[in-house]
């Protein structure tokens, strides 16, 4: 790992994350590059998705432990004053209840799965379609766009009767990255090999081509950026 690496930025919190931020942080990252992301793997090798997994997995045992996290932050001149063990956080950290493990088991889809693979189908299968009325004029604009940006890509969200929360359950993304990003908010958004993730998940879930629309994108924001 590079020595500036940013174990914060890794799971997306700010260096004042309590021990929830911290694992709903690792639970968003694990889900974004993790075999269930939707698409991911069209995009990166499975190397690199297993090298984001290894760096999120080695951030998590660092932030998440108060001890490791008080050394890493005092390395590093970070959280000065910081009150790193608050009631409970050893019994949280080193003895979580069985009901708090399920919880996390069933975030990062590692619980048992049921049996019965027609049922999951079934269920992936409404969890993913789309019910709209199709307008030829909409229809013709998308096939023939080659620019997609963030006020775009909500038009089509909005045309396909998709709304923000339901998106973020799709995708796997935060409603927060998901504004962010038809936002085109460049100053909020995370790195670039996240954003084309997002970009291509949001794509995908709208029935769009998503390395055109990531490819796009990504382009724009890098333009934006100067």
């Amino acid at each position: 790992m590079e020595k500036s690496k940013n174990y914060y930025d890794v799971l997306e919190i700010s260096n004042q994350a309590n021990q929830e931020d911290i694992q709903q942080g690792y639970i968003r990252a694990k889900n974004a590059y993790s075999q269930d992301s939707l698409a991911l793997y069209s995009i990166m090798t499975k190397d690199e998705c297993d090298q984001i997994l290894n760096l999120i997995e080695e951030a998590y045992s660092i932030i998440s432990d108060p001890m490791k996290r008080q050394q890493y932050d005092e390395a590093r001149g970070l959280n000065k004053d910081f009150n790193y063990y608050t009631p409970n956080t050893s019994t949280v950290l080193n003895q979580r209840s069985d009901s708090a493990d399920s919880k996390l088991d069933k975030a990062l889809g590692t619980s048992e799965k049921p049996s019965g693979e027609s049922m999951t189908k079934i269920v992936a299968t409404k969890k993913y379609s789309l019910a709209y009325e199709e307008n030829p004029e909409m229809e013709e604009k998308i096939s023939q766009a080659t620019e997609f940006t963030g006020e775009f890509l909500r038009e089509i969200r909005e045309y396909k009767k998709v709304d923000i929360i339901r998106m973020a359950e799709m995708t796997k993304v935060s409603k927060t990255y998901l504004k962010y990003i038809e936002d085109e908010a460049i100053n909020k958004l995370p790195a670039l090999v996240y954003v084309r993730g997002f970009v291509f998940q949001y794509a995908k879930c709208l029935k769009l081509n998503p390395d055109i629309i990531a490819t796009s994108y990504l382009n724009r924001i890098k333009e934006l950026k100067g």
